[in-house]
């Protein structure tokens, strides 16, 4: 690990507990994790294991029990204040009343941009995301691998450099999730972005990261981290390799290591 110094996101012994009527829910662990800048980070686990929870703690969207979490040398509201991140949901959460560019357009209007960078913006992102041409469509017009892309186009839109996205793909079907990681490679790549991204897919967690972090079940704890030996680049049949297939094992292993049946 970095010093969290040079991290996007840093976080030392990071805990959340939640209090209910049943009592204490324990969400996450002494989580330590250090984010580097440029780096595509995959969460997996298994349901509940808290992957969602660390980041929405990373948003500011949760708000942490004990320990220690940094977001750009920031605390999570600071960057939140200062729009340090976009996020992209599990849902792509697009009003239908809106068009693609003027769903693109809601977090550039909140933040003041006139309308010429507003239009400059959004054009460069339906490129990025490519969406040409579909700008005057609304959401119930694109199928929800389009739909899906609309939205990661807003959370793009006002450049920040942290995105946060919470398995964006995992309502697709098989052939249209991996074109999908097909593209989202290539815009990582045309915007050196730091990406955290939540899975619950193994192919997809080692063909999209340059580091994958294994959580156990609740409470969750980070059980391994795996830093990829990939190349950069990653055409879709790189999954049948041996090199991909150990890192795959690998993953498959600390999910099995790391849950308890005793619980």
């Amino acid at each position: 690990m970095t010093s969290s110094a040079s991290s996007v996101v840093s976080a030392r012994n990071l805990c959340l507990t939640y209090d209910t009527n049943d009592g204490p829910v324990h969400a996450l662990s002494n989580v330590d994790l250090d984010v580097r800048k440029g780096d595509f980070v995959s969460f997996i686990g298994p349901s509940g294991c808290g992957k969602t929870t660390f980041l929405r703690v990373i948003a500011d969207l949760e708000r942490k029990s004990s320990g220690d979490i940094s977001v750009n040398g920031m605390s999570p509201e600071e960057a939140r204040k200062t729009r340090a991140y976009g996020y992209v949901f599990q849902a792509a959460a697009l009003y239908p009343w809106r068009t693609i560019e003027k769903n693109i357009a809601l977090p550039l209007e909140i933040m003041g941009y006139d309308g010429q960078e507003q239009a400059k913006r959004i054009a460069r992102t339906l490129e990025l995301v490519n969406l040409k041409g579909f700008e005057h469509k609304f959401p119930w017009q694109l199928s929800g691998g389009m739909q899906q892309r609309a939205s990661i186009a807003r959370a793009l839109a006002f450049d920040a450099d942290l995105l946060l996205m919470d398995e964006p793909f995992g309502a697709l079907d098989e052939i249209v999730r991996d074109h999908l990681n097909e593209q989202l490679l290539k815009l990582w790549k045309q915007t050196n972005k730091t990406i955290c991204f939540v899975t619950h897919s193994i192919p997809e967690a080692v063909y999209l990261s340059t580091k994958i972090v294994v959580m156990s079940p609740r409470p969750g704890r980070v059980t391994d981290v795996i830093e990829s030996t990939l190349p950069t680049e990653r055409p879709l049949d790189i999954r049948e390799t041996p090199e991909f297939l150990e890192i795959a094992h690998r993953v498959r292993e600390g999910l099995r290591a790391g849950h308890s049946y005793e619980e």
